[in-house]
């Protein structure tokens, strides 16, 4: 069976006979189909970003996005006279994606060309292809969550939140401490679990192993008692950040094993990874056990094991899980590294308020 392609993320749209009809810089009275107001109003629901890359003026175009009641749906609005390449590279680079996880649609073939030539892993689309977008598998995530038809939204606070952050004179920690951060860690309900499938598949900077749970793994976990599906959800004065971590944690009488932590990246900036880490190693040291840890290095998780290495775990050996070994531990079975680390007390954090259970109570024997 073929391997099911990487979703793209976000999609670039030229605009002139690609999402309008018509030219504006030839002063034609451009027009938006219903068919691709669709397929625009269906890529955001599925929770794919969606930017411009247009050689045109830009408060012209901009103005006549406004006018179409489409301009809140793109992000990122890259409208001038440079090469395509360029605007396409600054918007996965301001949302830290991947270019295999981004898509440019235009209709001229050159400017196809000139994208594909300094940007290969980007995939381009002709303009006639817009109605066929949504039923390519490339642009059908296997989940769409209710956090899914707001990423846009939180993206473009999370834009605005940055806008301030360069504004603010004091320290990044006063800065912090200003935007009222909350976060909340709790377990995970059957409502829940399309939301903590996402989190596997999309997360892949700040992702421990790179091992994707499905919804049946994902339940398996959730009916043993010995493990804690996890789920950490973040907001601020801006709004909501949604869901932004997920832990997977099988705690033993005498060891606990982190099987999995994963945190978008957009919560990177405030130490999100972090803070969790630290409530484990702190529940963990309430409970007078071991912790250990999965990694498993990617060609892009560098940023987790570092997290890990400055929270404290080592390589040195270990027994404390010597025998202990699950069924459900075999059914990712990837080669990992095990990281270990004998926990002490942590502090809560300073810059956000924290609102998570008590594992140390009723440890797993």
């Amino acid at each position: 069976m073929a391997e099911r392609p990487t979703t793209v993320k976000c999609l670039v749209w030229d605009l002139d006979n690609t999402l309008w009809q018509g030219i504006l810089p030839d002063g034609d009275d451009v027009r938006i189909t219903d068919a691709v107001r669709h397929v625009v109003a269906e890529l955001d629901r599925r929770g794919i970003l969606q930017a411009v890359s247009s050689k045109n003026d830009h408060d012209l175009a901009w103005q006549r996005l406004e006018q179409l009641g489409v301009a809140d749906y793109f992000v990122l609005p890259h409208i001038g006279w440079g090469p395509k390449s360029d605007s396409v590279r600054s918007i996965a680079e301001r949302l830290n994606f991947a270019h295999g996880t981004v898509a440019f649609i235009d209709d001229t073939p050159t400017e196809r060309a000139e994208v594909s030539y300094h940007l290969p892993e980007v995939r381009c689309y002709d303009a006639g292809q817009v109605t066929d977008l949504l039923s390519l598998p490339e642009f059908s995530p296997a989940t769409v969550t209710v956090d899914s038809g707001r990423r846009r939204e939180m993206y473009q606070a999370g834009f605005r939140r940055d806008a301030e952050r360069e504004e603010y004179k004091g320290a990044d920690e006063d800065f912090l401490r200003s935007l009222g951060l909350w976060m909340s860690i709790s377990r995970a309900t059957d409502d829940e679990l399309s939301r903590v499938e996402e989190l596997t598949l999309r997360t892949s900077q700040m992702n421990a192993t790179g091992v994707h749970y499905d919804d049946a793994a994902l339940r398996r976990l959730m009916a043993d008692p010995e493990h804690e599906v996890l789920v950490v959800t973040m907001g601020d004065r801006f709004g909501p950040h949604g869901a932004v971590g997920l832990v997977l944690l099988r705690r033993l009488s005498g060891a606990w094993h982190l099987r999995l932590l994963a945190t978008s990246c957009r919560v990177v900036s405030f130490g999100a990874g972090s803070v969790v880490l630290n409530w484990l190693i702190d529940q963990a040291a309430a409970a007078g056990v071991h912790l250990n840890a999965d990694f498993r290095g990617t060609a892009r998780n560098r940023m987790m094991e570092i997290a890990y290495r400055f929270a404290g775990f080592g390589d040195q050996p270990c027994g404390c899980l010597d025998g202990q070994e699950s069924p459900a531990d075999a059914d990712a079975a990837v080669e990992v590294q095990r990281l270990h680390l004998v926990p002490a007390p942590r502090p809560g954090p300073a810059t956000m308020s924290l609102d998570a259970p008590d594992l140390a109570k009723g440890v797993s024997r």
